[in-house]
């Protein structure tokens, strides 16, 4: 058996698995291979993809924002004289950046890897607030001190969380929402107050 793994990436908002195996008969008469082809759609929620960042050309104002976090972070995280030169040059970079997105996103800040900011107009963490991997934050999004946001959690546009509360991998929050609650793994919180749904589909049908 032979098996060959195919990674693509959308954007880096996605990323597809592709794997093929390649199924021979032990009989030496039968040279004709079975292939069987296992899509999977999902994002981690522990494994950051450092790709989502990756600069797609020099004029990429939310990836270069977080790209001088980044470097910034990992400066201070070393000693050394280099690290005192460069440190400054960061911090430049990182509030030309930051005046460009108009957004309030602290160097100090804690975030995972692969971070979406898809249009960070707006966006507002507080740097005592931790945020997962593979997560994506529209715009005009509000995140207060205290809150633990897991892995590969969408927050839409306009949501406010103002209580120091938990999301868990995989949560969903909705356009305009104000969460107050925790947020279970895989949910989604909706309105204002948020609440939660805990089968999108089934309230869609619902409604129509």
């Amino acid at each position: 058996m032979v098996t060959i793994q195919v990674s693509l990436a959308s954007d880096g908002s996605s990323r597809i698995d592709l794997h093929c195996y390649i199924l021979k008969s032990l009989n030496t008469n039968s040279m004709n291979p079975s292939i069987q082809v296992k899509l999977s759609t999902e994002i981690s929620a522990t494994e950051a993809d450092w790709s989502r960042e990756k600069l797609r050309r020099w004029w990429d104002p939310s990836r270069q924002l977080l790209k001088s976090i980044r470097q910034y972070q990992k400066l201070r995280s070393r000693d050394g004289i280099f690290s005192k030169l460069f440190s400054p040059w960061a911090v430049i970079q990182y509030r030309f950046w930051s005046i460009v997105t108009a957004s309030d996103i602290p160097i100090n800040s804690q975030l995972g890897g692969g971070l979406l900011l898809t249009h960070p107009n707006g966006i507002v963490i507080h740097p005592d607030a931790s945020i997962g991997p593979n997560c994506l934050i529209l715009q005009q999004v509000t995140i207060v001190a205290g809150v633990k946001i897991g892995g590969h959690v969408d927050i839409g546009a306009g949501a406010k969380i103002i209580r120091p509360v938990t999301i868990s991998d995989h949560a969903k929050i909705g356009a305009n929402a104000v969460v107050i609650c925790d947020v279970p793994a895989g949910a989604t919180a909706v309105g204002i107050p948020a609440r939660i749904i805990d089968n999108l589909d089934k309230t869609i049908k619902n409604l129509d």
